[in-house]
Parts: C-alpha cells; sequence; structure tokens
C-alpha cells in the first residue's frame, strides 16, 4: 500500500501548486515577505500611515453556488466570488484589505480545479490591492466524495481606530442607499437550486424566459465588491453606517448597523427587482418576507448617510460601473426593518 492507493495523490498536489504559483506572485508586493510554500505567510504591516491601527478580519465561504459551479464546470468566477464577499465583510467597518488566506477541502484532489479556483481568488485580490498570503490544499478521501469540495476563504484589513464604522453614526432622517448586486452573489442558493432544478426540472445550460440568459449565467455571476466604488465616501466621512446585504437579506443584515431606537423603512418600489428573483419568487411560491430574508433582491450593499450626501455616493458607484439609488430612510424604531 501507499498513500495513492489510500486516495492521497501528493504528486497532484505538487502540480496543482506549480499551476498556481504564478498568479499567487502576482497579488504579492513589497509587504509580502518570503515566498509560496511556507509554512506561514509574512506580512510586513508598515503602520507609518496609520496613528492607531485596528486590524480587521473575516472568514466566509460561498454556500451551496459551489455545487451549481460544480455542474457548470466553472470554478474561477467561485475564487472571486469569495474574496469579494469577504472584502465586503470588512468594508462595512471602513476597513482595507491587507491579504487573503484560502482553504479548499477535496476528495480527490484535481490540480486544474484548485488553479481555477486560486486563479479567481488572485484576479480579485490584484484587483482589490490584496495579497493572496497563503492557503490550504487538503485531500480527504472519505470525509468528501469524489468530485466533492468545499472552499473557504478568510481576510485581515486595517483601519484607523478613530475612523472605524460601526453604525453609531445613523441618525433618523438618515437616508439608505442601496448599491446593486450582481445577482444573487453567495446566498439563498439552496432555494434557488431546489425551485430551478428540482421544481423547473431546469440545468445549467437551460434558457431562463425571454432567451437572453442561462441558468449557469444567472447563478454565478460573480459576488461584486463594493470597495472601489464606497472608499472615496469612507474616506471623506460621507458613510454613517454599512449594510452588505447577504445571509438572511435585508430583514436581518439591515438592524446589525442600527443603533437602538432606530428602524429603517425600504421602499420597494425604488428599484427594478431583477427578474431572477421575480421567477424565483413566482415559480416556487415564496412569501415576499421570505424572499427578502433569503436572497438580496437585487440590493448588495446598503450605506447610510445625510440624505444631501447620497448623489455623492451614487455618482462614486456609477463612476464604478455600479448602479444604485435611494432605497429608504431611517425612522424612531426598534432596529427593524419595515417594507413599504
Amino acid at each position: 500500500m501507499d498513500y495513492k492507493a489510500a486516495g492521497v495523490d501528493i504528486d497532484e498536489g505538487v502540480r496543482a501548486l506549480k499551476k498556481i504559483a504564478t498568479a499567487v506572485r502576482a497579488t504579492h508586493e513589497s509587504s509580502v515577505l518570503g515566498g509560496i510554500g511556507g509554512f506561514g505567510g509574512l506580512f510586513d504591516l508598515g503602520t507609518g500611515r496609520y496613528e492607531n491601527p485596528v486590524l480587521v478580519s473575516s472568514i466566509d465561504g460561498v454556500g451551496t453556488k459551489l455545487l451549481v459551479a460544480k455542474l457548470a464546470g466553472q470554478f474561477r468566477s467561485l475564487g472571486a466570488d469569495l474574496v469579494n464577499h469577504c472584502i465586503n465583510d470588512i468594508l462595512v467597518q471602513g476597513a482595507t484589505p491587507l491579504f487573503f488566506l484560502d482553504y479548499v477541502g477535496m476528495g480527490s484532489l484535481e490540480a486544474d480545479t484548485v488553479a481555477a479556483l486560486v486563479e479567481g481568488m488572485a484576479d480579485a485580490c490584484g484587483a482589490a490591492g490584496c495579497a493572496l498570503l497563503g492557503g490550504e490544499t487538503a485531500e480527504m478521501p472519505g470525509l468528501y466524495a469524489k468530485g466533492d469540495f468545499d472552499v473557504v476563504g478568510a481576510i485581515v484589513g486595517i483601519v484607523e481606530r478613530s475612523r472605524i464604522l460601526d453604525g453609531q453614526a445613523i441618525r433618523v432622517g438618515d437616508v439608505a442607499v442601496g448599491l446593486y448586486s450582481t445577482g444573487l452573489h453567495t446566498n439563498g442558493y439552496s432555494l434557488a437550486r431546489r425551485i430551478l432544478f428540482d421544481l423547473k426540472g431546469y440545468r445549467v445550460d437551460s434558457l431562463l424566459p425571454g432567451g437572453q440568459m442561462t441558468v449557469a449565467d444567472a447563478l454565478l455571476a460573480v459576488h461584486r465588491s463594493y470597495a472601489p466604488a464606497l472608499r472615496p465616501s469612507i474616506e471623506a466621512g460621507r458613510i454613517h453606517g454599512l449594510a452588505h446585504i447577504t445571509g438572511g437579506g435585508m430583514l436581518d443584515n439591515i438592524p446589525r448597523v442600527l443603533p437602538a431606537g432606530l428602524g429603517c423603512v425600504i421602499d420597494r418600489d425604488s428599484w427594478h427587482l431583477p427578474e431572477i428573483f421575480q421567477l424565483l419568487g413566482e415559480w416556487g411560491d415564496v412569501a415576499e418576507v421570505e424572499m427578502y430574508r433569503t436572497f438580496n433582491m437585487g440590493i448588495g450593499m446598503v450605506a447610510f448617510c445625510e440624505a444631501g450626501a447620497a448623489p455623492a455616493i451614487l455618482e462614486d458607484a456609477q463612476a464604478q460601473g455600479i448602479g444604485g439609488s435611494v432605497i429608504g430612510k431611517v425612522v424612531a424604531g426598534d432596529q427593524r426593518v419595515i417594507l413599504g
């Protein structure tokens, strides 16, 4: 017996490392010390530009979106999904990303799949000026079935203590600016798959009504990063709080940043509901409240600000190719969202 006969192919792991090395190195700048292959990644914090720096970290996965990617044979976009989701999660506290770490667990190591995932991560890290500092690829036959895998990412960013966004600046009369999503992003896929594949009998290459988009096109649209659109307004002090609309939708995520004694009224007619959400709600006979708790409903990030600051935020977003609109207002309440 040897390790390969037991289900673990070390040579395939070496091949995977060689395939990703160039993409990973492309994200490294002078802050990264050492190269690929160390037991730990080294990053020179270089805090000279911060008076009182605070590190901000987050970890996440892409959920069952990876099952759709597996059906479609498209994995590179999952890597970008993972990085952008994590970037948005620390952006809501005002942080700039420093470095990213990944974990890929597989039943049987497939170097090409690993390479596609990591190359997608490197693309997103490079766009964000974030180093892909290290990762782990684990081959675990018996725990994962052959062909199955999971992918997780962790990010570390930095913010000046005095510039941390925690929502405490939000006041009655502030408006909620919604920035549009590309689609489902990385949440709600268990319900979407149940409706589209089990109930409707669609495949990933099936055309949705209108004939312009396949199921894969709709479900695998990359989770958008809002950092380029929002960074100018964060630095200018225009934003009082941010909510990343992920699992739990608007109903669960917006209250996370509302101070005690405040609520938020959302005007459902203030933006166009993307067709994919209309179809899912209709075909699955999903209650409206359930839709707003499961999906982002076309809004990937909500920024709270004074009414006079909203045009500047929307202008910055538009400059990055991201649409948006004022979708609600802050009122006295009990830290909940009211759908108006």
